[in-house]
């Protein structure tokens, strides 16, 4: 039983045609990857970036809620000594 040659020639195609088909595939499968990978990397610089502006944030706040409060602690202090001295006033004009 002898093979057509023109048949072991058609099979060779068949799968020459397979194969480049594959390499295609993978060819396009690592550009995605390549792809992937670039813009994980760009993600990742601006979650670091992030990351920074809300420490700074953080800090910020830091600062601003310290100035506040001293500012509150400043004014519950005013208002305490003008009680007081209201109450001495009081106190010393009662008396007299």
């Amino acid at each position: 039983m002898e093979e057509n040659p023109s048949g072991g020639n058609k099979r060779l195609q068949q799968t020459q045609a397979q194969v480049d088909e594959v390499v295609d595939i993978m060819r396009n499968n690592v550009d995605k990857v390549l792809e992937r990978d670039q813009k994980l990397t760009e993600l990742d610089d601006r979650a670091d970036q992030l990351q920074a502006g809300a420490s700074q944030f953080e800090a910020s706040a830091g600062r601003l809620k310290r100035k506040y409060w001293w500012k509150n602690m400043k004014m519950m202090l005013i208002i305490g000594v003008i009680v007081t001295i209201i109450i001495i006033i009081i106190i010393v004009w009662s008396v007299t």
